[in-house]
């Protein structure tokens, strides 16, 4: 059973957050800036997603429990799979370990049932509240993080059910009719009922979770395709691997989505979810695990945890590095009008 303990000087939000390697004191930098935001993570096939917003206090997804997606506030499940959900427990028995405030988690409302089922089990074996708000999303549906931010549930198409999310800005702006008036009258309206402002929003961060390509056709899906940062799936990138292959597991081949290249409108598109199964090129022998932090565009893949080897145990984060390079091969050849805007998520915590 996990057993609250004091926190003296140091919040675990902050602890969680800091350098911990050893007695280097110097802040190890993490994640990939864009547009903006600081996108934190792991999401490899099978094995583990969750992504990571600081920004706004969220994650999507919780795959094991990563230890800097506890201090998140806020969680939104994209489908039922283990990898994508497995460490849900975990997350909040943690935040109740460090006397942190109970979470807000959305699910998708059709699994909130089973859900709440799992905490019991682990209520029942644990001895242990878990205390958090579970709330169940309904596609078209919205939470709001606070007045100036919301969050959509939109369709996606995996082989279990499922959803994305759109986070939205909201702005709030003086109606053309009373910009000019002196302070003292806006106020007057105002407090008379009148509505002054008009209220506009902008589709910020879509985040995918697992599934197919059908979302890009979705008309329903516009927003997702408008968003300033689309975080979408590539499970597949190279052609062993056909887009026939990807969509009989429910998931994305790169080859997909630049088919549909005219359609994304997005300043940026973080690719995640890649497959870690490519086979190995004989021809990529000892020279790519000993110059992987060379030949492996920074730009492209920020791997910041790189250990020499003299074998192919050599990893950055989960990913070995011929499965690097294939993706890193894979992302540079894209094409106009997506060239120079995508990027892949290949770090680990």
């Amino acid at each position: 059973m996990l057993r609250k303990m004091e926190v003296k000087t140091t919040k675990y939000s902050e602890s969680i957050n800091s350098n911990r390697s050893g007695n280097n004191s110097q802040k190890r930098e993490r994640g990939l800036q864009i547009e903006g935001y600081s996108l934190e993570g792991i999401s490899i096939a099978g094995h583990e997603t969750c992504i990571i917003v600081p920004s706004l206090n969220l994650a999507f997804d919780i795959g094991k429990c990563p230890q800097r997606a506890i201090s998140q506030q806020f969680l939104f499940i994209s489908h039922g799979h283990m990898d994508h959900i497995g460490g849900l427990p975990m997350y909040v028995a943690t935040r109740s370990l460090y006397r942190m405030r109970p979470p807000t988690i959305i699910v998708p409302k059709v699994i909130k049932e089973s859900v709440e089922k799992l905490f019991e089990a682990h209520r029942a074996m644990d001895h242990s509240e878990l205390n958090h708000t579970l709330i169940g999303l309904d596609v078209g549906e919205e939470f709001y993080l606070r007045k100036d931010l919301k969050v959509r549930a939109f369709m996606t198409y995996h082989v279990i059910p499922s959803q994305g999310y759109i986070v939205y800005s909201i702005k709030q702006k003086l109606k053309q009719e009373y910009v000019g008036l002196p302070g003292d009258e806006i106020k007057k309206l105002k407090l008379s009922g009148v509505e002054i402002t008009n209220t506009s929003t902008a589709p910020e961060i879509a985040f995918t979770g697992d599934t197919m390509s059908d979302f890009i056709k979705d008309p329903k899906n516009i927003d997702v395709l408008r968003a300033k940062i689309l975080i979408m799936e590539s499970t597949y990138v190279e052609d062993k691997t056909t887009a026939d292959n990807a969509r009989e597991y429910g998931h994305t081949h790169l080859s997909e989505i630049i088919n549909f290249a005219d359609m994304f409108q997005n300043k940026a598109i973080l690719l995640i979810h890649f497959s870690a199964r490519y086979q190995l090129d004989v021809s990529l022998t000892l020279s790519l695990s000993l110059d992987a932090h060379t030949k492996l565009s920074p730009n492209l893949t920020k791997c910041r945890r790189f250990r020499t080897s003299r074998n192919y145990s050599g990893k950055c984060g989960f990913l070995p590095f011929h499965v690097l390079k294939v993706i890193e091969d894979a992302i540079s050849a894209i094409p106009p009008p997506l060239a120079g805007r995508v990027f892949a998520l290949t770090e680990g915590f």
